[in-house]
């Protein structure tokens, strides 16, 4: 290398590392992280890549947007409320805040009035007791799957989990509950068939070698036509004269009746209708992080907290924090994204394109998640052509918008109001990029979500 090679010019480590900016990124990231940050960027320049003088500024840029997690926040444009790909349902601000205070040292399992131990996540059962009077108990645990099992497992290990053919749900990524109770040890007793099943079928299974008796909402899918299932109340004396824990899998997590989605069960009709033990998630229709909530009669749920695979299966310190929030603070998100005001959402989504100089369009939002699977949440969207999908998404803010029939559509239900000026700011950057101009005007016809993209 020669004294007038330039790569002499690329600035050393050291000197970097003394740089303020990097020095502040350092309460952020490791000093590895940082390192290899620099490296990088030395690399490049010497490759040629970018000139000796820009490195400084280039690991400056990097390390201010560089976290500590790979996670990167959205905007989810898409109308669907319980975006599974996208976290499900997002915390609210109260959440948030108890999450973060219940990051350091906290009395999860002291009472601090004694010094000595206590039970765990007592703040999140009793916020669940008081959410819903219907329950004796309550128990959580890390999520839905989680519950399942733990009931399978405690009530038939070696044997007999009495389920109707038209139960059995295959959900995300060819998830089957079927092959999680058989995981268990407990054989499945498979009655009635796909569309129709009577109490008699129950009744003719029901035996010596029966377990549970189990009812699983049917998740992402409705069969509908020449169709029959049992209510719970006709399964409550059967489930009496055998002396066997009748249960029931909500899945959505939905604590009382909503006239929005009139056809989604909640826990607390499960209960009311005879239901021993109810099983839920609590980061769907609820509103809150991923757990499994587990509801009902004492003696049951005390039963599943003894058992030694509970220790396997509990939640952190986190999760508990986040749910006693959820239930005892304001308004979830979900709550508030499932009724937005259709007013207030029309002027904002025209506000949002005159911004952009695109066209409105009607359109049905979801629930997702597997809540109410073909009921529209009826709505407007901006028209934006199908290649700015891209940009918006890799954009700063990362906006994930819906791409349907060669449209890029921007639905704002579950976009916080204070979040459209930015988004209005991405879209612009991104048509401009792409040199689209104006998006010309397309159909104003309506454009549905179908119930698949909704369960993803």
């Amino acid at each position: 290398m020669t004294s007038e090679d330039p790569r002499r010019r690329i600035p050393r480590t050291d000197h970097l590392l003394a740089h303020l900016g990097v020095i502040e990124a350092g309460q952020r990231l490791s000093e590895s992280a940082i390192r290899a940050v620099i490296r990088e960027a030395q690399d490049a320049a010497r490759v040629g890549s970018v000139a000796p003088d820009e490195v400084e500024s280039l690991v400056l840029d990097r390390l201010a947007a560089t976290s500590g997690s790979s996670l990167t926040p959205v905007l989810n444009a898409t109308g669907i409320v319980v975006h599974t790909n996208l976290g499900r349902a997002p915390l609210s601000t109260s959440a948030a805040q108890a999450i973060a205070d219940a990051a350091g040292y906290v009395d999860v399992e002291m009472d601090l009035g004694t010094g000595r131990r206590s039970k765990r996540g007592v703040g999140a059962r009793q916020a669940l007791l008081d959410a819903c009077p219907a329950a004796e108990d309550a128990l959580v645990v890390n999520n839905g799957a989680g519950a399942l099992v733990l009931a399978t497992t405690a009530f038939a290990f070696r044997r007999e989990v009495v389920i109707s053919r038209g139960e059995f749900v295959e959900i995300g990524a060819g998830f089957r509950l079927s092959d999680l109770m058989t995981s268990t040890g407990a054989h499945l007793r498979e009655v009635g068939t796909t569309n129709r099943t009577h109490l008699r079928d129950y009744s003719e299974a029901v035996c010596d070698r029966t377990g549970c008796i189990l009812k699983v909402h049917p998740s992402n899918f409705n069969v509908s036509g020449f169709t029959s299932a049992v209510p719970l109340a006709e399964l409550r004396p059967l489930a009496d004269e055998h002396d066997v824990p009748l249960i029931v899998d909500v899945g959505s997590g939905l604590l009382h009746a909503d006239p929005a989605i009139p056809d989604e069960p909640s826990i607390t009709q499960a209960l009311e209708a005879g239901a021993d033990l109810v099983i839920a998630s609590g980061d769907k229709l609820l509103g809150g992080p991923q757990a499994g909530l587990i509801l009902g009669r004492s003696e049951y749920v005390q039963r599943l907290a003894r058992h030694p695979l509970a220790r396997a299966v509990r939640c952190d310190k986190l999760t508990l924090a986040a749910l006693e929030a959820t239930l005892t603070g304001p308004e979830p998100p979900v709550k508030a994204y499932l009724h937005a005001d259709p007013a207030r959402l029309k002027e904002r989504t025209e506000r949002l394109a005159a911004a952009v100089g695109a066209p409105v369009v009607a359109h049905d939002g979801r629930v997702g998640g597997g809540g109410a699977p073909e009921v529209p949440l009826p709505g407007w969207a901006v028209r934006l052509p199908e290649t700015v999908a891209r940009d918006l998404r890799l954009g700063s803010p990362a906006v994930v918008a819906r791409v349907h029939d060669g449209a890029c559509l921007i639905d704002l239900r579950c976009i916080p109001e204070a979040d459209d000026e930015p988004l209005a700011a991405a879209i612009s950057q991104s048509v401009q990029r792409r040199g689209s101009g104006r998006p010309s005007g397309l159909a104003d016809d309506r454009i549905q979500v179908s119930a698949e993209e909704g369960l993803t």
